[in-house]
């Protein structure tokens, strides 16, 4: 059973930083691409940073609206990625999930969020 754990999320003012986790295990980590995705009610969950499997060279990629603040990383060795937040705005405020992916296998797995609230 594979499961992803999310964990780091909470209230911080305007300007403050957060280093979101997320946790896999049940199955082999570094194949997965690993995707951080953020939703607030009524809008539709949007992407926010991609880092690719090892095995294809562990890329990363941003939506131009956290470009310079936000980072992701993994940790093969701990089966966890993660998504350092710098310079947060009100407007990051929502629960952000974790996703993994293994095209090849035709493998997609979601975590259960956690939220984060950036106070103005």
């Amino acid at each position: 059973q594979v499961q992803l754990v999310e964990s780091g999320g909470g209230l911080v003012q305007s300007g403050g930083s957060l280093r979101l986790s997320c946790a896999a295990s049940g199955t082999i980590f570094g194949i997965y691409t690993m995707y951080w995705y953020r939703q607030v009610p009524g809008k539709q969950r949007e992407l926010v940073a991609t880092i690719t499997a090892i095995t294809r060279g562990a890329t990363t990629n941003y939506a131009d609206s956290v470009k310079g603040r936000f980072t992701i990383s993994r940790d093969n060795a701990k089966d966890t990625v993660y998504l350092q937040m710098n310079s947060l705005k009100p407007e990051d405020t929502a629960v952000y999930y974790c996703k993994a992916t293994n095209t090849v296998r035709g493998l997609t797995y979601w975590g259960q969020g956690t939220q984060v609230t950036v106070s103005s």
